[in-house]
């Protein structure tokens, strides 16, 4: 069990705290209710450019990270389609530094021409290198395009091409944090040698004063129900053929969210799994095989994630045939009660220890305080899902109809 308290700040501000006395430092995390989803159209690419951006000086503080590594820490971020997430890591004898630093941050950013060029081709270059250089790097692209037609879930969170970041103004870099980088669209959360009434004044001398602001409201519809099976065939320069098969899934406030999340552990965690069992170890068409899902708010997608031995049609066609019929075994109350705890016993554990550091604390606790959930109660919920759940949600969740899927091959040389 993690104990923590929760408080929020006249502006709106959810915070979060948690001691740990096991360690001398302390994690302060800032999340933010913005990720891709937010974004325009045009404007792809954005909310991870201000992950960038964010370290590129605020009014107050034109040097971050100077700013946390003269204090002994150190920083980091990430974005999702979701949200975007900073997290600071301090000695707890200058935690105050990073409750300085991220408050004027939240505040407001410099909005300086150099950071805003700098910062643009560190992004656009990341582009070019995770996407365009590297093998499969385009493969998000394809399927989300795929898997989605209108929601903003349909490209990746670093953009759908490098010239939405080109183009970015300063005055629409203005306009987007202002519409979304505020406290009362933010989790803090404290975990660490650091006491809750340390906590509390510290948050209230930095974030207190912080106005709050008006939100941009969320006005995309949501995605049509995928009624007929999709089919994208790529080719390019990769070791070898992957073949990837999306089935369209329950959000995260769907109770069948966690059955989608227990059925990928039955199907791909670790050595017992069915996957490790019955295709790569028995079949001989697999290097690889594995399954996960989009871990997203709005309706996600459920994967196989597979790269074939050989590169013919026919080992296609096959590992396409292998990969169903294991999944719709599910579907048919193959699962027992004995394996199914099993994968809940392994998620408890792999739960437990992941939450064991101060830092994974810190950013676990804001994730669940967003969500308005409690973390402690997660691990019964798993308890209580049963051989029939896993049946039910199989049987809805594996439909070619619902099915996405994205055959990469090595380009042709001839």
């Amino acid at each position: 069990m993690i104990e923590y308290s929760t408080f929020t700040l006249s502006n709106g501000l959810k915070v979060v705290h948690n001691y740990d006395g096991a360690t001398a430092m302390v994690a302060l995390n800032v999340m933010y209710d913005v990720g891709a989803r937010d974004e325009s159209p045009e404007r792809t690419g954005m909310a991870h450019l201000f992950e960038h951006l964010m370290f590129g000086g605020s009014i107050n503080v034109p040097d971050f990270d100077g700013a946390i590594e003269r204090a002994g820490g150190m920083n980091n971020a990430w974005t999702s389609n979701d949200y975007t997430n900073f997290y600071d890591i301090l000695p707890a004898q200058n935690a105050e530094t990073a409750f300085w630093v991220e408050s004027d941050r939240m505040l407001s950013l410099a909005f300086s021409e150099k950071a805003l060029e700098v910062q643009k081709h560190v992004v656009i270059e990341e582009f070019k290198q995770e996407c365009l250089n590297r093998p499969y790097g385009d493969m998000w692209h394809h399927l989300r395009a795929m898997m989605y037609k209108t929601h903003p879930y349909r490209y990746p969170v670093i953009g759908k091409e490098y010239s939405h970041i080109e183009n970015v103004t300063q005055e629409e870099v203005k306009d987007f944090f202002y519409k979304h980088y505020a406290p009362n669209n933010a989790v803090l959360s404290v975990s660490g040698r650091i006491s809750l009434e340390d906590t509390q004044r510290l948050a209230e001398k930095w974030f207190g004063s912080i106005p709050n602001r008006e939100i941009a409201p969320r006005e995309y519809l949501p995605e049509a129900k995928q009624e007929d099976a999709r089919y994208c065939e790529v080719e390019g320069q990769v070791p070898q053929t992957a073949i990837v098969k999306a089935f369209k899934m329950p959000d995260y406030y769907h109770d069948d969210y966690i059955v989608c999340d227990i059925i990928t552990d039955l199907l791909a965690s670790g050595r017992s799994s069915r996957f490790y069992r019955n295709l790569l170890m028995k079949t001989g068409l697999f290097t690889e095989v594995d399954s996960s899902i989009s871990g997203s708010d709005e309706p996600g997608f459920l994967i196989f994630n597979s790269r074939l031995v050989d590169a013919t049609r026919e080992a296609e066609d096959a590992a396409c045939r292998v990969m169903m019929e294991e999944a719709m075994k599910l579907s048919n109350g193959d699962v027992g009660q004995y394996e199914l705890t099993r994968a809940v016993n392994r998620f408890e554990s792999n739960f437990m220890f992941s939450s064991m550091g101060f830092i994974a604390k810190a950013q676990s606790l804001a994730n669940y305080v967003m969500h308005g959930e409690d973390v402690n109660k997660l691990v019964s919920r798993y308890r209580n899902i049963t051989v029939d759940d896993v049946a039910r949600v199989a049987s809805y969740i594996f439909d070619e109809k619902r099915c996405s899927t994205l055959i990469y091959r090595q380009q042709n040389k001839d």
